[in-house]
């Protein structure tokens, strides 16, 4: 695994501090710094923006705290994380599928326990190894430090008995070629403590935010519109950032989403940004003038994607049928091996659309689950040329090319993913804060499918 990072120089790494001392010694670090030292160029704290991460999963900082993982913890579920959970598994005599699975969370909590004792939280925050610097890989703090310096507030949810919440402050600086007399720097404040304890402290989180300046939010929970926490911070941010490929149940979390577009909050998906290169593709199939009509011709829509998630082929479809107009009228869920869903639309002028989703067992799923594999547009009109196959790099046509259909289909394949890691996303988006039209406009038919059952 590699990043396109800047190399970053720490100025100050974690340091404990009390609550009301964050500021404070945040100060301390820039004022100590503003003329340079130790052979480094000054160093100034960035203003363009605040993020506040909110990290609900505790796995990494227990693998962490027993040795198995050495990188920044970051929650990204990547390969050094899914190395680390084998170990583990694999040392513990576990089922070694490298999955945060509750038993092996379970047998974490326990050896931590054991190691440190029943004050796990107070111990958590002594003897947890500190962040470091890897050249094996980066997480989403150094892609986002890198290109957008900032001040990064993180909240870890830990699980135990409420204790409190606990403040460590630090500062890294991204090294630029094209200036080396002066460093502009990031400013990272971590925030530890069971949920109900950070729920107490959200208004102290809302004045850690810088003022007058763009806010992000970016939710990596599941989402819940019953969590104060939430409610509190999405109100005073800008843009809220989630990645729905993570979420569980992706029919009720969608529509949650929606639900949120509908109350004015300001919606950012990472998993919709997977899907640009889809979509250009799929507009560029019919930019020649001898197949734009034909495109009215579409009324098959076939899509294959990764097991694991279905909310890239919805949002897929979603979209298509925002642009062509199209009106959901049934949804049918097929299950099975493939986990088949049929959607019925109804175009403006009466013409029927069927679209058939398929979830693809793959033996090597990647770090995003329910990547689109392939997808074919086609017409019940023989005379129609509209047939269109898109295929993923990794995969290839499968079954979109059976039957020679592909001799009279254009075929293109999408560009690598390679660049479609939360992190790299996150980074691209702290860029944009803005309210997306043409999301909001998807997801709106999206929710409008969903709505439909089965």
């Amino acid at each position: 695994m590699t990043t396109k990072s800047a190399p970053l120089v720490s100025l100050q790494s974690p340091k404990d501090v009390s609550l009301n001392e964050i500021e404070a010694e945040l100060s301390k670090i820039w004022q100590g710094h503003a003329a340079g030292e130790n052979g480094l160029p000054a160093a100034s704290r960035a203003v363009t923006f605040s993020l506040i991460v909110y990290e609900p999963e505790e796995t990494q900082q227990l693998l962490a705290s027993l040795g198995f993982y050495g990188g920044p913890i970051d929650g990204i579920q990547g390969p050094r994380m899914e190395a680390a959970l084998r170990a583990a598994q694999e040392t513990y005599g576990l089922p070694a599928d490298k999955k945060a699975n509750p038993r092996t969370l379970d047998r974490l909590r326990e050896e931590y326990l054991k190691q440190h004792g029943q004050n796990s939280q107070v111990e958590r925050v002594g003897t947890a190894p500190r962040y470091a610097m890897d050249v094996r890989g980066s997480g989403f703090a150094d892609a986002i430090a890198s290109e957008n310096p900032c001040r990064v507030i993180a909240l870890c949810a830990v699980a135990g008995e409420d204790e409190g919440v606990t403040a460590q402050v630090s500062a890294y600086c991204p090294i630029q070629k094209q200036s080396r007399s002066s460093l502009i720097c990031c400013e990272y404040i971590t925030l530890k403590g069971t949920e109900a304890a950070l729920e107490r402290v959200g208004t102290l989180i809302n004045s850690l935010l810088i003022g007058g300046l763009p806010k992000f939010l970016w939710w990596k929970a599941t989402p819940d519109q019953n969590q104060s926490l939430f409610n509190q911070l999405a109100a005073a941010s800008s843009c809220v950032i989630v990645d729905s490929s993570r979420f569980s149940d992706p029919d009720t979390e969608l529509l949650k989403v929606q639900s949120w577009i509908e109350q004015g909050i300001n919606i950012a998906d990472l998993d919709w940004r997977r899907l640009a290169a889809w979509q250009e593709l799929t507009a560029e199939a019919f930019d020649p003038p001898e197949r734009r009509e034909s495109l009215q011709a579409v009324d098959q829509v076939t899509i294959d994607y990764e097991k694991g998630s279905s909310t890239q082929a919805l949002m897929f479809l979603g979209w298509l049928a925002s642009r062509l107009r199209w009106h959901p009228i049934s949804r049918q869920l097929e299950g099975g091996d493939y986990d088949l869903q049929r959607i019925k639309f109804m175009t403006e002028d009466q013409r029927p659309v069927e679209a058939e989703l398929a979830a693809i067992p793959t033996a090597d799923i990647g770090e995003v689950a329910g990547d689109l594999i392939d997808l074919r547009l086609n017409s019940t009109d023989p005379d129609a040329d509209c047939c269109t196959v898109l295929c993923s790099e990794t995969m290839g046509c499968m079954r979109m090319e059976a039957g020679g259909g592909a001799q009279s289909c254009r075929i293109q394949q999408v560009s690598s993913l390679a660049d479609q890691k939360a992190e790299e996303l996150l980074s691209q988006q702290l860029r944009h804060w803005g309210r997306d039209s043409l999301y909001e406009e998807s997801l709106a038919v999206t929710a409008k499918i969903l709505q439909l059952g089965s």
